[in-house]
């Protein structure tokens, strides 16, 4: 119901047009205000799209606010569509400015005497209590909502007191008695009691309210001793548990797992070890406190326990058992746990062979469930990884399409790394290859390029001729052009340039558009320049040189095909500005051994020009040495070029020694050809909004010199169908610069640090949205353009220059009082100077 509600949501804005913020906030108030039922309840449900899209505050406050207002007036299917708007736009709750308002909007609602819209709105406070925590009269209505006679108002208030308790340590240690209370009481039906149950997680505020929801809970574990009852509870005493860190549930559990004899309640036991065994509560476990004796009762328990569950015949017992197993072996690592992990590699194996002849959909979770845990213990215990692949390998061969895909999947990753697919595995995997292509399904298609993947793993980047004929063959044969592509993409990415190119070559001619065809072209020229780089030797400066001028031909046939393959709607910008940035790192090694080259010659000794008069030969003026010769320098000059000579070396040499030479890690990471790695997966900022913004981009902003403009700008993170698989963001870099364009009035001398303003700061985006000001100073009159660049920092700390870069001009007005001052200045310095008047003599004609 949840999942359908969602995805009816998202859908709910496809094919409409492109709009303006506020062009698309006006026309859904437009349909809000409709009196057609339809209309209101189809301009509801496109409110998440608007906030996909346009995740700015203001925005977003006045979108809530007539959602509170149709939440308010409206009837109980429209307030239920407002509901379901909150829940999925939950992130953005943070950014509604005016929070008491909209609180007051929807808290009406609470006063009706329609059980159904109480219920609704007690859902609907529950869904924003990250932004009311302490709402008194929300705590209060809940808890009189609890004693409601109404079964769907007590669910309500049930869902909001679980979301409440766990934004609030007022409202969790004042509502676990009452929960207590009901738990306990008789006239609570047993459905609700399990409803109940898990509010009691959240009571992990202190030390106290643990303790009390933690006895509760042991009093049910004894008391009510149904299956149903015993799982929640212990589920919830789980999440308590790993919440607060202490009192972890385990001497309890393991007795009750080994002493009853049903299945589901084993099963939902040790689907709580399971989880416990995946956190630090493990280590604790099998830890001894200093001064303690050790415990071997207890710990002997767990294990066997664990040793019982691997070999049940309920794949998911198995399943949880071998999980448990493989969690103490890889979280104890410093300790001899030998028996241990052979009896977790027994288990692995036996539900493996289980599994894999199973194509249930069961077997598959399950099967996946093991494969991960061999990923896992390959990692941990070294020693362990060539008996897991061996077993592997031979499963691989009577195993069913769909395992066989799952199992190439551990097989790669184990062997990403660890070295442990040699050249005797290789002929096993060659010979499977050629039988399991017989037919053009889709699981073979996706077991030809799992197995491929494999493949490429354990040659090591060097593919025989016969290993490329018999995969080319095997291609040729089955395959369409979608899998042929995808395996040269994992050849690319496993750095077999040689196999990628020849696919990409086979290719060219199967493509429907002349883009798809620059597209693969461009991959070709690609993996061929890639390839070039392949086969360099150290010391080998000669052949180095010619490779990379090899390597660069093929750069720059291949991003000239890379910029036809381009359109207006794809303009690959990302791709191509890549490529050019991978020609500059080849051109700068190209330049640097050129120039450790030109170091060796060293100026010629004083007998150096008889020698070659008395020879004949010119190039006696010069001689060789190495890194360890003497040279003679005569001038201060010389002396100078040697300094710095030999610092240039020395910094070579210790970035020789710093970081490792070119290798597989670092074409898999600059290589073009994984096209994934420039997709829609990659985040972007799609869209920078600045503040203030003039209502024609051609016009500029007002302001004063002798004010500061206070420019805000905000940003939103759009991510692809798989936000994080590539890159993860860090942080945003916003970089803030201004030029002057014209200037305006007298020429009067400024510093420099007034005519620009450089400014950069980082930001951590919240909820994929982020914000920031600048105060920019404009001194000078004149107009100015403000330029505003975005780029990505992810977890490694690189800097991903992904824009976009918006500018914005700003016209520099001089106040009006300096401007009055200048131009009395002006008026007094323009005035003649006239002749002060004699002081005539006073007479009695002078007064006529």
């Amino acid at each position: 119901m949840a999942s359908a509600s969602k995805s009816f949501l998202a859908d709910a804005g496809y094919g409409e047009q492109e709009l303006d913020a506020n062009s698309a906030l006006m026309e859904l108030d437009k349909g809000l205000r409709s009196g057609k039922l339809g209309e209101q309840c189809e301009a509801v449900v496109r409110f998440p799209r608007l906030f996909q899209k346009y995740p700015f505050p203001i925005l977003i406050n006045s979108a809530f606010l007539k959602l509170a207002d149709v939440f308010r007036v409206g009837n109980n299917f429209l307030r239920l569509c407002v509901l379901k708007v909150t829940q999925q736009s939950e992130k953005h709750l943070e950014k509604i400015l005016n929070v008491d308002e909209f609180v007051k909007r929807v808290f009406s609602v609470i006063h009706s005497n329609d059980p159904v819209a109480r219920a609704i709105t007690l859902r609907m406070l529950g869904s924003m209590a990250s932004i009311i925590p302490e709402r008194k009269n929300a705590h209060h209505s809940i808890r009189q909502s609890l004693d409601s006679h109404d079964n769907v108002e007590v669910e309500a208030a049930i869902f909001a007191a679980a979301n409440f308790s766990a934004q609030s340590k007022d409202f969790a240690g004042g509502i676990c008695n009452k929960i207590s209370e009901m738990i306990q009481g008789l006239a609570t039906p047993v459905d609700l009691k399990l409803k109940l149950i898990p509010i009691l997680q959240h009571m992990h505020h202190d030390a106290s309210l643990a303790s009390s929801a933690r006895q509760l809970l042991q009093q049910l574990v004894t008391s009510y001793p149904s299956t149903k009852m015993v799982i929640v509870s212990l589920h919830t005493f789980t999440l308590l548990a790993a919440s607060s860190l202490v009192d972890i549930p385990k001497q309890a559990l393991c007795e009750c797992a080994l002493q009853t004899p049903y299945d589901s309640l084993k099963l939902g036991m040790l689907s709580v070890l399971s989880t416990l065994s995946g956190t630090i509560a493990i280590k604790q476990y099998f830890s001894i406190a200093p001064g303690a004796t050790a415990n071997t009762s207890r710990s002997s328990d767990l294990v066997k326990l664990a040793q019982e569950c691997c070999y049940h015949n309920n794949q998911g017992i198995a399943a949880h058992g071998v999980r448990v197993l493989t969690n103490i072996a890889a979280s104890c690592q410093e300790k001899d746990l030998l028996p241990l992990e052979q009896d977790a590699v027994f288990g692995l194996e036996s539900l493996l062979v289980l599994c894999s002849q199973d194509g249930s959909p069961g077997a598959q979770a399950t099967l996946k469930i093991a494969l991960t845990c061999m990923v896992k213990l390959a990692k941990c215990r070294p020693h362990l990884s060539q008996s897991i692949v061996e077993s592997l390998l031979t499963q691989l061969h009577n195993a069913q399409d769909a395992a066989r895909i799952l199992i190439c999947h551990c097989l790669a990753a184990i062997a990403m790394h660890l070295p442990v697919l040699g050249d005797g595995m290789l002929g096993d995997l060659m010979d499977l290859y050629k039988v399991i292509g017989r037919s053009a399904s889709d699981k073979q298609q996706e077991l030809l390029v799992s197995l491929a993947t494999v493949i490429f793993v354990a040659s090591q980047k060097t593919l025989s001729s016969e290993v490329k004929t018999i995969i080319k063959q095997q291609l040729e044969n089955v395959s369409n052009g979608w899998t042929a592509y995808r395996i040269a993409r994992q050849a690319s990415r496993m750095g077999n340039h040689g196999m990628a190119k020849e696919l990409y070559q086979s290719l060219l001619t199967q493509v429907a558009s002349e883009h798809f065809y620059f597209w693969l072209n461009s991959l070709k020229e690609f993996s061929h320049a890639e390839q070039c780089l392949t086969g360099l030797q150290e010391d080998d400066y000669s052949s180095a040189l010619s490779s990379i001028a090899e390597s660069l031909r093929s750069y720059h046939k291949g991003i000239a095909s890379l910029t036809a393959a381009s359109t207006p709607l794809n303009p690959l910008s990302f791709q191509c500005g890549f490529v050019k940035l991978r020609i500059d790192v080849l051109q700068a090694f190209s330049q640097l051994i050129c120039t450790c080259n030109s170091l060796k010659t060293s100026p010629p000794p004083a007998i150096a020009t008889t020698i070659a008069m008395t020879s004949g030969s010119e190039l006696q003026r010069f001689q060789e040495y190495g890194c360890a010769g003497v040279a003679h320098a005569t001038s201060e000059y010389e002396r100078r070029m040697m300094s710095v000579f030999s610092h240039v070396l020395e910094e070579v040499e210790s970035l020789n020694r710093k970081y490792a030479p070119v290798s597989y890690m670092a074409t898999h990471g600059l290589s073009m050809q994984c096209s994934h790695c420039f997709a829609e997966s990659s985040p972007v900022i799609s869209e920078l909004a600045l503040s203030p913004s003039p209502r024609n981009p051609a016009e500029p902003i007002i302001v004063q010199n002798n004010q500061q403009l206070a420019l805000k700008v905000e940003g939103v993170v759009q991510h692809g169908s798989k936000p994080g698989l590539f890159r993860k963001i860090q942080a945003i870099c916003l970089n803030v610069s201004s030029t002057l364009q014209s200037k305006s009035g007298q020429d009067f001398k400024m510093p420099i640090d007034s005519l620009t303003n450089e400014m950069e700061q980082m930001v951590e985006p919240h909820n994929d949205y982020f914000s920031t000001q600048f105060l920019l100073n404009f001194v000078i009159v004149g107009t100015h353009s403000i330029t505003v660049e975005s780029s990505v920092r992810d977890l490694n700390g690189i800097v991903w220059k992904t824009g976009p870069k918006t500018t914005l001009l700003v016209k520099s007005l001089e106040d009006p009082y300096s401007q009055q001052i200048r131009l009395q200045q002006q008026q007094g310095q323009q005035q003649p100077q006239q002749p002060q008047p004699q002081p005539q003599q006073r007479t009695a004609y002078s007064r006529f």
